[in-house]
């Protein structure tokens, strides 16, 4: 049995309402397009106009083909906008056709709608497999970062994807997150893509560890926020704690010198005078004064501490770098390690001072610990550097190029594209162009001596150098808050809506720059997902004529 769309019958009246137009007669008419006459005056017999919320000319323009096509795009555009960005489920698009007037023209019922969602959703994955097929065959092969984590809806959904293009590789549920599993579910994920992952960004978890140092032979680089959360655990609260009551006491203490000092006013006007020998109102308003003065000085102590232990983490944060973002200038692994040190020796001060607990101690041991990994990571980013610069068998002097001033100037533009506030990111952006690339763009540097061709694959070289550091997955956490907001209207995500939301991060959504997270990851454009989508799904049906409903009667 042939199914006939919703559009092929539009286009078919179309034909015959061009026909008869033309003059033929019905029975030539049903005869040429082989379908029974009763069907063709069905087609035109006039019928009552139901009460809708959409003109009558509106209703009548949506029975052609241009028409249909029209509530197509709207159908699966509210379908993909609804359910597969924003998280809500199928019956918030009947609610969207209804309340739109739109139900007079598309079938807005629960199962209509349903059915619709299903047939997007396997379109979506399948249009997302094939196009990533294609544009694997034409990717060159690569090395890459890894950004991974989990997530629980509550099942464990293990998440990896590419920081830089923010493409994700793996997401998928699993019955649980050992070392075995993640390796097993990248491994398949990373099928017919040509690219090697030599480095593993992530928490301390033993499994990831255990994932990527021992299974995938890769660097483990840690998360900074999870080593810089240790040291603001161990000593923010009781810094904090600290403060407040030395701020307490200050609040006491003035507020007794104001009560001494109200009350020798008080006394003053008090008539008639009252006999007997006045109070000492100047010597309690000295010792009051004397409290504010000692309390003041016991808080400056206390909030000289929580500010020289905020300027350690943010110090911290930013020795975590393979180029000072102040400079440009490279931070080489054996200055980073004497920084991290002298850190290090100022901290314990600070814990003694504010009298931590055992368990802060045993968060800043282990924020220590990690140092050496810290350090561990910028000396692979050097090597990996060093190496890629080698194999370009480059003259010294643009080797030098290379090294000094590119790299530097296309890091610290990546630096200043993710900084929030906008003095460091100006200056960093201006560094950047100003100090670093400009001299590197003038006819006589030795850079613009080499072809084209040459020139092009040193920048690529010196780009892929620039985005070798990654020290954090905030992007995986960046996906995984709002994957979480999905189950919250579905109870559970099916394998395939799981994979549809996959593609239409990876191939739909788009960036203020106009690419996706696919084009950005294989370095090439691709077709548009939704436009192929809408050449997959067929057209939503018309919908069914209302029957009324009866009268219920009265039961008394």
């Amino acid at each position: 049995m042939v199914t006939v769309t919703r559009l092929q019958r539009a286009e078919t009246r179309a034909e015959v309402e061009r026909r008869l137009a033309a003059g033929q007669t019905q029975r030539q008419v049903a005869a040429d397009l082989s379908i029974a006459r009763s069907t063709l005056q069905d087609w035109r017999r006039a019928r009552p106009t139901e009460q809708t919320r959409l003109p009558a000319c509106l209703v009548t323009d949506f029975a052609t083909p241009e028409g249909v096509r029209w509530l197509h795009r709207r159908a699966l555009a509210a379908h993909v906008t609804i359910t597969l960005r924003g998280g809500a489920g199928v019956r918030v698009v009947c609610a969207c056709l209804e309340l739109s007037g739109l139900s007079a023209v598309i079938g807005a019922s629960d199962g209509t709608q349903q059915a619709l969602n299903v047939a997007l959703e396997a379109a979506v994955v399948a249009e997302a497999q094939a196009q990533r097929a294609e544009l694997a065959a034409g990717m060159a092969p690569r090395q890459m970062v890894a950004g991974e984590d989990e997530t629980f809806h509550p099942e464990v959904c293990l998440v990896a994807l590419e920081p830089i293009a923010n493409f994700i590789l793996l997401e998928q549920y699993a019955p649980d997150r050992t070392a075995a599993t993640w390796t097993q579910a990248l491994s398949a994920a990373l099928v017919g893509l040509p690219v090697a992952v030599i480095q593993g960004t992530s928490d301390e978890a033993t499994a990831l560890r255990r994932h990527q140092e021992g299974d995938c032979q890769a660097h483990h680089a840690p998360d900074r926020f999870h080593v810089q959360h240790e040291v603001v655990k161990a000593t923010r609260l009781a810094r904090a704690r600290q403060v407040k009551q030395a701020e307490a006491q200050v609040a006491a203490a003035e507020a007794h010198w104001q009560a001494e000092r109200a009350a020798e006013q008080a006394s003053h006007a008090q008539r008639p005078v009252p006999r007997g020998r006045p109070p000492a109102f100047a010597q309690r308003i000295q010792t009051a004064l004397s409290e504010v003065a000692r309390a003041a000085v016991e808080q400056h102590p206390a909030t000289a501490r929580q500010e020289e232990a905020r300027g350690l983490v943010r110090e911290r944060g930013q020795l975590y770098r393979p180029y000072d973002l102040d400079t440009g200038a490279a931070q080489s692994p054996e200055p980073v390690a004497g920084r991290f040190a002298s850190v290090w020796s100022r901290l314990p001060h600070l814990a003694d001072a504010a009298d931590l607990s055992a368990r802060a101690h045993e968060h800043l041991a282990k924020a220590q610990r990690l140092t050496t990994q810290l350090v561990a990571t910028v000396t692979f980013f050097w090597t990996l550097v060093s190496a890629r610069v080698e194999a370009l068998s480059l003259p010294l002097e643009l080797e030098q190029a290379l090294l000094t001033p590119l790299i530097p100037a296309l890091y610290l533009e990546q630096a200043a594209a993710r900084c929030a506030r906008a003095e460091p990111r100006q200056r960093r952006q201006a560094l950047s162009a100003q100090l670093l690339l400009a001299p590197l763009q003038q006819p006589t540097h030795p850079v613009q001596q080499p072809p084209p061709d040459e020139r092009a694959e040193i920048e690529q070289v010196a780009t892929d150098c620039a985005t070798l550091f990654q020290r954090s997955s905030s992007a995986v956490e960046g996906r995984n808050g709002p994957l979480a907001r999905y189950p919250h209207g579905r109870h559970r995500l099916s394998a395939r809506t799981r994979a549809a939301l996959t593609a239409v991060h990876n191939f739909h959504i788009r960036r203020p720059d106009g690419t996706t997270a696919a084009e950005r990851f294989f370095g090439r454009p691709h077709m548009p997902l939704f436009e192929q989508v809408i050449a997959r799904v067929s057209p939503p049906p018309a919908p069914r004529r209302r029957r009324p409903r009866p009268v219920r009667p009265p039961y008394l």
